[in-house]
């Protein structure tokens, strides 16, 4: 089979809903007609009229989080602390730590559509896809999550749409070797509106996040804003999503992509 790929990112844009509104990225567009006054200071003397065609560059500036577009979060956005069950609680590694081996590995595609919005997977969930797909996990596998979100990208509702992994789903894959996981939801949680329905009913605390404080117990890392998951095959293909190496960071941003390659496969 020819190499192909498959784009699993989301766009940074203005205007298409995927965030919060607070918290949504800012993208300021130059044309190549705009820019002569960045160009004539490092130029005296410089006439716009002297450029071919009397153009400049493009160029863009942009205002954004860290878990803006589809991103990967580092351990240390969960909690200061991980692993705790593995015996030695340490410091949460940031983003530049993260090791490069995790975001490069042979995927594994969960399908929770069926679900519905704010529901908690649970670790029989997770048991119960894998022998319907028939698979047995392996360490360093990258698991993701193919929610309801994922059609619902640039929706008013995005936000609040899609399944959500609890903590026993997420210990599941930890617990077997998964350090990297990912949904298309903009959270790996349930979405919070859910989520405080919930909390208001029990003010039991241990709801909120459930499923990024697992990483208290087992440091990992998982891509939000994931796309096209319903295109994937359930295994056979490679994702790679390194993350943007930004000095202490709780995530970074990813071109995460589904790698088909008979001889990558080959090579498991």
């Amino acid at each position: 089979m020819p190499r192909k790929f498959v784009d699993l990112s989301i766009f940074l844009e203005n205007d298409v809903l995927s965030d919060p509104p607070a918290f949504a990225p800012k993208i300021q567009y130059f044309t190549h007609e705009q820019t002569y006054e960045q160009i004539e200071p490092f130029f005296p003397g410089l006439k716009k009229e002297d450029l071919p065609d009397g153009e400049g560059w493009a160029v863009e500036l942009v205002q954004l989080s860290t878990h803006n577009g589809t991103h990967l979060d580092a351990p240390y956005h969960f909690h200061s602390t991980m692993d705790k069950a593995l015996g030695e609680k340490k410091p949460a590694i940031a983003i530049h730590d993260v090791p490069l081996e995790w975001c490069f590995q042979p995927g594994v595609k969960l399908d929770f559509r069926h679900f519905a919005d704010g529901y908690v997977v649970t670790a029989a969930d997770v048991e119960a896809e894998l022998k319907r797909i028939g698979h047995t996990l392996s360490p360093l596998e990258i698991v993701v999550v193919n929610t309801r979100a994922g059609k619902r990208y640039g929706s008013n509702d995005y936000v609040s749409a899609g399944a959500g992994m609890g903590y026993e789903a997420t210990m599941y894959l930890l617990e077997r070797g998964v350090r990297l996981t990912g949904t298309d939801a903009w959270s790996w949680d349930a979405p919070f509106v859910h989520t405080a329905k919930k909390y208001g009913e029990t003010q039991d605390a241990s709801l909120i996040w459930e499923g990024h404080k697992a990483g208290r117990d087992i440091g990992y890392c998982h891509i939000e804003k994931l796309h096209n998951l319903e295109v994937l095959p359930p295994t056979g293909f490679f994702i790679s999503c390194f993350p943007h190496k930004i000095r202490g960071a709780s995530a970074g941003w990813t071109r995460a992509v589904a790698i088909f390659d008979d001889a990558l496969m080959a090579s498991v």
